[in-house]
């Protein structure tokens, strides 16, 4: 009977580090209010292979698969909070989410570059600190009810960046593939066939569901269920395919939006189901992360994290008062937009997932800010939201 303990072991070690986040999140929540988000990572990464050597290597398999989903399901809401006409309205708005994206974008290369950092792993990384993770930004504004100007603008640009890392990411790495293989078609498809047909694939799932749920006349009665079905079939297409599943949902919930399908507040984050897969999420993504490769590139990690916080910042605050935001308020939208963890390390392993080439090793910077970031990035974003007077807790006083 004994020889069955280790196998039985390494069985319970995902439920039990599991059950363990889930517990931390909300004592950490409730006694420090801390973002539970914070706490899920910190458990996964203590826990993760390369550290106490708890959890299996992460990979490819029923983990990655479950983390996609999760994470689909929280781009789906995301992109439905997005409003495309705000671009319209005020186009200061989104000039400034070309300002900031595209500076972080420049200084961030710049630094890799002064580093010694070889030319395409510079690109990457600059490219990859564009984003803004959906995520933690949504859970967290979820998590203290967040309403009002610096909320939206968290909201819109997070979404700018994401479009505008996913293009940037895919272009660089088309380029890479055609400078190394010679194959024109190859570098197209691997790049912009694979964001066109993603995008296709969230519109088509936009405009079928919800004229389904229409037409049945259960829109109401049977919407969380059927978006979330719709999103679990839509990640598993783009795994099976190798398309780009971040696009595809985020593509997905705007399209509901503008299709004027109206959610009601009990399927805010998807109930119960949502929070438990936010659970495996951050777990799971802090549990990839190898303390060999944060300790390998924590220097230029650490700048990193300073270059991106400061250039978003100051790119945001200069354009504040022309797109209708206090200077102060503008600053605290900057700090806002910290996180990118969680869509930074689903993108590479979509990438790895595409192409079988794994960057990690030579992004080992990344790995550090990620770690980082998976900690503290959710604070700063929860700060800067309680600092403009947004919270629900704050309003109440």
């Amino acid at each position: 009977m004994l020889e069955f303990l280790p196998a039985a072991t390494a069985d319970l070690a995902w439920p039990l580090v599991l059950a363990l986040a889930w517990v931390a999140g909300e004592l950490g929540h409730r006694w420090l209010n801390l973002p539970r988000i914070s706490l899920y990572g910190l458990i996964g990464f203590a826990f993760g292979h390369a550290q106490l050597g708890v959890l299996p290597v992460a990979g490819e398999g029923l983990g990655t698969l479950l983390a996609s989903v999760a994470f689909g399901l929280i781009l789906f809401e995301f992109g439905y909070r997005i409003n495309l006409r705000w671009l319209h309205t005020n186009p200061w708005f989104g000039a400034t989410g070309l300002l900031e994206a595209l500076a972080t974008f420049g200084a961030v290369y710049l630094l890799a570059r002064w580093w010694g950092s070889p030319n395409l792993a510079a690109l990457l990384l600059a490219s990859l600190s564009m984003s803004t993770s959906p995520a933690a930004v949504l859970r967290v504004i979820n998590e203290q009810r967040s309403s009002g100007q610096v909320t939206e603008r968290i909201l819109h640009l997070a979404a700018l960046d994401c479009v505008l890392t996913l293009f940037a990411f895919k272009v660089i790495m088309g380029f890479w593939t055609f400078k190394s293989s010679g194959n024109l078609w190859l570098a197209i498809s691997n790049s912009l066939v694979v964001l066109g047909v993603s995008a296709g694939l969230g519109a088509l799932f936009g405009v079928g569901v919800t004229g389904l749920l229409r037409r049945t006349g259960r829109l109401s009665q049977d919407g969380t269920v059927a978006f979330a079905i719709a999103v679990i079939l839509l990640v598993g297409v783009t795994h099976a395919f190798k398309f780009s599943a971040l696009l595809a949902t985020l593509t997905f919930g705007l399209v509901a939006r503008h299709r004027r399908v109206t959610l009601t507040q009990t399927q805010r984050n998807f109930g119960a189901l949502g929070d438990l897969l936010v659970v495996v999420l951050f777990a799971y993504v802090a549990a990839t992360i190898e303390w060999p490769r944060v300790a390998a590139g924590l220097a230029l990690g650490l700048a990193l994290v300073g270059v991106r916080l400061a250039t978003k910042t100051a790119a945001v605050t200069a354009l504040a008062r022309a797109s209708g935001l206090s200077w102060r308020k503008g600053g605290l939208t900057g700090l806002a937009l910290m996180p990118f963890s969680v869509f930074v390390i689903l993108l590479l392993e979509e990438h790895t997932r595409q192409l079988g080439i794994d960057l990690v090793d030579q992004l080992a910077p990344l790995a550090a800010a990620t770690l980082l970031l998976e900690l503290i990035a959710p604070l700063a974003t929860q700060l800067a939201l309680r600092l403009a007077g947004e919270t629900a807790q704050v309003r109440r006083r």
